[in-house]
């Protein structure tokens, strides 16, 4: 398999699971890391300097075979893409995220790379299954017919479909996961893309610290979503790249709640109520999701367990922090 002074490559490293994926291999022993990312140094949630930090547009070719030179592994976590108040108003900048999987896909080929890991996305499901927020957990197999999330959607889908071609026809080892709303530290939780937990979180720490006890709910608070703390993406991550498994497969929780229940959970950790002022004109997503766990929990007698209270309470001690950090004196 990998040994530890093998080259692994995380593309989207300066992001919030690409950081702390390129922590976690640290954590385990990987001595021969590169980190790959758009954003400048300063800007990366995570950086370590006993990585190869490299600062590279991911969309462009020559780019994509300067970053999986030398490299054993390569996780593609690199995308432009956001919560649902991003990918709803900027379709062709999501869609032009397949120029990096497409050139990477095409580098790691010529690079005689070993694994090749793609994270793919819950949007890549057919929108008719999730009309109702009283869902069936969505299987694998309910991606097609296809009818994706526009943009976003559409993408992952469509480059889930290279990586099995490039294995099919290449002979590279591609592994695909499709990521269920993850949330936790390091990410990010205001400026329009973050996700549902984050803009939460940080709505009311700001109803705290401000003192006016109300916040904007996006939506009319009914819509259900379940969210897989980090933690468990990357325990998941890390199977699902080591394993055999070499189709799509859900890596979520399944533990299901409206973002009203959201809203509840935080405001219990805060000690705080808040008046909720619903903005049913705010970009809201499809009706319902869930992950349906059966082919991950077959695969490796294990899924996504951390609780949502549990992870949340992390999320918001480490976005209170963030928030305060000015209001602390020196």
């Amino acid at each position: 398999m990998l040994n530890k002074n093998d080259g692994i490559v995380v593309c989207g490293a300066g992001g919030f699971i690409g950081g702390h994926l390129i922590a976690d291999l640290r954590r385990q022993g990987y001595t021969r890391l590169r980190a790959v990312d758009l954003k400048p140094r300063d800007e990366w949630y995570q950086s370590f300097d006993d990585v190869d930090n490299l600062v590279l547009d991911l969309q462009e070719k020559e780019a994509c075979y300067q970053a999986v030179e030398g490299q054993a592994w390569v996780y593609n976590l690199a995308a432009d893409m956001g919560g649902m108040g991003f990918i709803e108003n900027n379709k062709a900048l999501c869609m032009l995220s397949v120029l990096i999987n497409t050139h990477l896909l095409m580098a790691a080929r010529d690079a005689g790379v070993q694994r090749f890991f793609y994270s793919s996305s819950a949007c890549v499901y057919n929108a008719e299954k999730q009309k109702s927020a009283d869902i069936v957990p969505l299987r694998e197999e309910d991606a097609y017919p296809a009818m994706p999330e526009d943009g976003y959607g559409w993408e992952k889908l469509f480059s889930e479909r290279m990586c099995r071609h490039f294995r099919e026809d290449y002979g590279l080892e591609t592994r695909v996961a499709r990521f269920h709303n993850v949330y936790g530290p390091h990410g990010t939780f205001e400026g329009g893309r973050e996700k549902a937990p984050a803009a939460i979180c940080r709505k009311i720490i700001s109803a705290k610290l401000s003192g006016k006890h109300e916040i904007e709910v996006w939506g009319d608070g009914t819509r259900t979503r379940s969210f897989m703390y980090i933690d468990d993406c990357l325990k998941g991550i890390q199977l699902i790249m080591r394993s055999d498994v070499v189709e799509p497969i859900n890596l979520g929780s399944s533990e299901l709640v409206t973002i009203n229940q959201l809203v509840d959970i935080v405001e219990a950790i805060a000690g705080l109520n808040v008046k909720r002022n619903y903005d049913l004109s705010a970009p809201q997503g499809v009706n319902g999701r869930n992950s349906d766990n059966t082919m991950i929990r077959q695969a490796f007698d294990w899924e996504p367990d951390i609780s949502l209270r549990d992870g949340l309470k992390e999320t918001y001690d480490w976005i209170h922090n963030e928030m305060t950090k000015s209001l602390q004196p020196a």
